[in-house]
């Protein structure tokens, strides 16, 4: 079964002192539209951009963005874009800031099928603190103030367009999870992200390629664009791109652009690949207890 599946690179078109409730109403509507773009050029499994509807804050450390999140499933923009989801017959996967409850916040990536159903979440499991550039300025990636952990495990969801796995951002520097989705059955794993120059260029088109080939399925690698103020912590430079269980681009996006990147993924292939390598039948887990031991 072949499947036309796409990434969404936008721009975040305010400044980030804008009241939020104006950030989301701005970034709901660009992203509708595109995704309506998306639409008319056949695509039938879209991922959007890590936190997609604002900028991405966790650049400051500010108490003030704690009233972006929404309960997932039954927070407005969810409920939206099931609709839009039902609308396009399109399988949405939908990155937003999650509340629990207060105090308890998640960077959420939300999956609904092409009927509008809600097929559930999944949770960033590692949470970033890093320095943006300069080194010794204010601002960065400070997502530990923001984000808890994710407690959900890795889920696998079954789509009308295949088994779809999510890998949030910073989650691709760590391979544990990602076989993880492969055992879980995933075909494809989208892996949305706020990721700017100078901290990942050497890495954005060796890690995902590596995975896709480490584990025998699609990936679908997706960076926003844009240099957000006051914060300039860096250029997201989009490049967006999906990649082969075989590890070879199928197309990329432009550096610095906004862009739709489309391909065309042969979920056959998956099965061709692993049948081939057979990775999986030669794991060694009898060997790998090391894996659960913390530092000493």
């Amino acid at each position: 079964m072949t499947i036309r599946a796409g990434l969404l690179q936008l721009r975040h078109d305010l400044p980030g002192d804008s009241p939020i409730n104006e950030h989301k109403g701005v970034a709901i509507a660009k992203h509708t539209e595109w995704i309506s773009k998306a639409a008319d050029q056949g695509v039938q499994v879209l991922c959007l951009q890590e936190l997609f509807f604002g900028p991405y804050f966790a650049a400051e450390q500010h108490r003030r963005w704690y009233a972006a999140a929404e309960p997932v499933p039954n927070g407005p923009t969810v409920q939206a874009m099931q609709e839009v989801a039902k609308k396009h017959r399109m399988v949405l996967i939908v990155p937003v800031y999650e509340m629990e409850m207060p105090g308890v916040y998640y960077n959420t990536a939300a999956v609904i099928d092409q009927d509008g159903t809600y097929l559930g979440k999944t949770r960033k499991m590692h949470i970033p603190q890093v320095h943006g550039y300069p080194a010794d300025g204010p601002y960065g990636f400070w997502e530990k103030f923001y984000f808890r952990p994710g407690n959900l495990g890795y889920p696998v969801f079954e789509t009308a367009v295949g088994k779809i796995g999510v890998y949030i951002c910073y989650d691709r520097h760590f391979p544990e999870g990602a076989r993880i989705l492969g055992l879980h059955g995933a075909e494809i794993v989208f892996n949305p992200s706020a990721t700017t120059a100078g901290h990942s260029d050497n890495l954005w088109f060796v890690e995902q390629p590596a995975m896709a080939v480490a584990n025998g399925y699609f990936v679908g690698a997706l960076n926003r664009v844009g240099v957000e103020h006051p914060w300039d912590i860096g250029e997201f430079y989009g490049q967006s791109y999906f990649c082969s269980p075989e590890g070879n681009l199928l197309a990329t996006g432009p550096r610095n652009q906004e862009a739709l990147v489309i391909a065309d993924l042969d979920l056959d292939l998956v099965r061709t690949v692993r049948e081939h390598w057979q990775f999986y039948r030669d794991r060694r887990v009898d060997t790998y207890q090391d894996l659960l031991k913390d530092l000493p």
